[in-house]
């Protein structure tokens, strides 16, 4: 289960904690969709505990489109230069 908490100062930063599953994605696209244009947007996974592929594959295009990952665990950040490699 995906728990979200979004504050604001200047910029967006959405907390992610516990596990990101297939269908919390296309919640997550429809909010970062949701903000405003030119708005900056940080993702903090620090309490992120488990992703999967199509989690991983989503957070690298939020960081190729510009969105901030902060706190990312070793081994997201790992995998995510993994898929950057087959790519």
């Amino acid at each position: 289960m995906l728990k979200i908490q979004r504050s604001s100062n200047g910029q967006v930063t959405y907390k992610l904690s516990g596990q990101i599953e297939e269908e919390d994605i296309a919640e997550l696209e429809v909010l970062i969709r949701s903000e405003e244009k030119g708005r900056g947007i940080l993702l903090d996974l620090k309490n992120l505990t488990l992703v999967g592929q199509d989690a991983i594959a989503f957070l690298d295009g939020c960081e190729t489109s510009g969105i901030t990952l902060k706190n990312c665990p070793a081994y997201i950040r790992e995998w995510i230069k993994g898929q950057r490699r087959e790519s």
